[in-house]
């Protein structure tokens, strides 16, 4: 029989998924697969995440009883000279067990989907506006070093960068690895901006949502929401359109309010915005059902002292910190740059822990 192992509390039970693989694999293989274009996908989509899963964990538990093998052999030899050769092989296994662990780790519904990401400025003026743009950069590095594809959804520019954008990042799990970035984000530094060269500090909101297909139903009623429709600004916007084009949605029981102004049509800005505001309401609905309802106001909070989940402090030293786990790295420019998978990582690891 073969065994079920712990994995970091849950239970990796290679019959269980082989198993779902082969009967999704039989279902590929029907005459009438392809009738159902949309539901042929999602079939897909689930038999390619159940593979990314498995196999990979097939083949570490493969590495680890040729490491055991090596280490009877080398005991019943007495060879020493293979103890280097255990120890390069042991740590890469430890390396690919601990980025497979955390994949176990995502485990929700929406953990495969693409992602939108809000960022808006907080307190800190001018300086608050570059952070932003500081922060869409270091997004936008994650998602080129992971190969996912980036959207501008909007963009209001300000003076010194960016007073708020809105984008869809799409590729494998990034729902899942970005979720914990929601929150207030702080930063510390000499403003290039003060002449003093004073120490400033700044803050921005980041907010996450998935994006969400068809198959997820969201009740939107027509007289819930209020369209208004402006003239886009900004690059790509009033020298490119003259027109109203651009659209912001209101959903008045909630009052998440969305934008887009990517479109020189009225009508495909429309359609985008109410794929982002479904995006949203499955995030609200979904936080009100957990009754956690410090993160329903993520985005309402204070974007200001006391509400920051994560602190960037370029001087007088160089420190990124989660607030909530602790975690923190000395390397800031690692991961302004867009290193930030191991922020990602103890989040999923701290959310796991304290559910238990």
């Amino acid at each position: 029989m073969t065994p079920r192992y712990s994995i970091h509390g849950g239970i990796f039970d290679p019959d269980a998924r082989h198993k779902e693989i082969e009967e999704l694999e039989a279902l590929t293989g029907e005459a009438d697969f392809w009738n159902n274009h949309d539901e042929a996908e999602k079939v897909l989509s689930r038999l390619n995440s159940i593979k990314n899963k498995f196999y990979p964990w097939k083949e570490a538990l493969e590495e680890l009883e040729e490491i055991k093998t090596l280490v009877e052999l080398a005991e019943e030899e007495g060879d020493e000279s293979l103890e280097s050769e255990i120890a390069e092989a042991a740590e890469k296994l430890k390396e690919k067990y601990e980025k497979l662990r955390v994949m176990e780790l995502l485990s929700d519904e929406m953990d495969p989907s693409d992602a939108f990401i809000t960022i808006h400025s907080g307190a800190g003026g001018t300086e608050a506006c570059d952070w932003v743009n500081m922060l869409y950069r270091m997004y936008s590095r994650w998602s080129e070093k992971n190969g996912h594809k980036i959207e501008i959804i909007d963009l209001l520019e300000a003076e010194g960068g960016i007073k708020s954008i809105t984008i869809l990042i799409k590729g494998e799990w990034v729902h899942g690895y970005l979720k914990g970035e929601t929150g207030v984000h702080r930063l510390v530094r000499i403003s290039p901006f003060d002449s003093g060269a004073r120490r400033h500090t700044s803050f921005a909101s980041v907010f996450i949502s998935p994006s969400i297909d068809d198959s997820i139903e969201i009740d939107i009623k027509p007289d819930e929401i209020r369209i208004d429709t402006y003239r886009a600004s900004g690059a790509g916007g009033q020298h490119v359109n003259k027109t109203d084009s651009a659209v912001r949605i209101t959903h008045l029981p909630t009052n998440v309010v969305v934008q887009c102004q990517n479109e020189r049509s009225q009508h495909k800005n429309k359609a985008t915005a109410m794929k982002v505001l479904r995006s949203r309401l499955y995030e609200y609905y979904k936080e009100e059902q957990d009754r956690e309802q410090e993160k329903n106001a993520a985005e309402k909070k204070d974007i200001s002292w006391g509400n920051q989940i994560r602190s960037y402090v370029f001087q007088p030293y160089t420190m990124v910190k989660d607030h909530r786990n602790k975690f923190e790295t000395g390397n800031i420019q690692s991961v302004m740059d867009g290193n930030i998978d191991s922020f990602m990582e103890e989040y999923l690891k701290w959310q796991w822990e304290i559910k238990q």
